[in-house]
């Protein structure tokens, strides 16, 4: 599986443009054309809006610009401080799309755990959360994915450094009973996106065999990345 490590502050990642790169790599990986890739970055301010988003959730009145996809899910905020991944990947068969989301929640369980962070899941909810007993849940990562021909897009996001005040403008996944939280948030100290990645990169090849199907790439496989901020 191969792992691209793309912008990171300051160098920040237009969403249009890696959503644009996201679909070129879907259209090879899906046709066994280039092998199974995941994308690390950290984006500019974006809100984006999952299929089920209702007219009426929309943020009003907010700078950030919305962008509206073909994920699963509602409105999720993504940009400064704020590590996103994007698996592009054929799913093992049988296709289980629940195993998937599952490991890659086992994937930022396990980067918090490194980190003496006990995430957890919640029964019913997708991403990982922090539980304090007689507080209320807060949400420290999500995860919101596409499958088509059997092969993945979109994907996971880790709160790490970044403002919080952005997810106050709408609901954020559409829940109304829980609020958000960071890994600076929860250790007391700054903790940024490129400071993590390389433990992020380490448990998703851990956990490869399991979140891809293993296949031999039949194209001549140019650079996946081409556009001006690769690194």
């Amino acid at each position: 599986m191969k792992i691209e490590k793309l912008g990171f502050a300051p160098d920040f990642v237009d969403y249009s443009e890696a959503l644009e790169l996201q679909q070129k790599i879907h259209a090879k990986v899906a046709a066994e054309e280039q092998q199974n890739t995941v994308l690390l970055l950290e984006h500019q301010p974006v809100i984006t809006a999952g299929k089920r988003t209702g007219d009426h959730e929309y943020p009003v009145g907010d700078s950030i610009p919305v962008v509206k996809i073909d994920r699963g899910g509602k409105l999720t905020w993504h940009g400064p401080g704020q590590l996103v991944g994007y698996p592009i990947v054929r799913l093992p068969e049988p296709i289980d799309v629940v195993r998937y989301v599952r490991i890659c929640e086992d994937v930022m369980i396990e980067t918090l755990a490194e980190l003496g962070i006990d995430g957890q899941r919640v029964e019913g909810r997708s991403g990982v959360w922090i539980l304090r007993e007689g507080q209320q849940d807060r949400k420290i990562a999500q995860i919101g994915i596409r499958v088509a021909q059997n092969t993945t897009m979109h994907g996971f996001a880790i709160n790490c450094s970044n403002d919080l005040d952005p997810f106050s403008s709408f609901v954020p996944c559409g829940i109304t009973d829980a609020g958000v939280t960071s890994i600076s948030d929860q250790l007391g100290k700054t903790v940024n996106p490129a400071d993590i990645v390389d433990l992020v990169e380490q448990k998703l090849q851990d956990h490869a065999d399991q979140l891809a199907k293993v296949f031999a790439p039949t194209g001549t496989e140019d650079s996946s990345v081409s556009l001006p901020w690769a690194k």
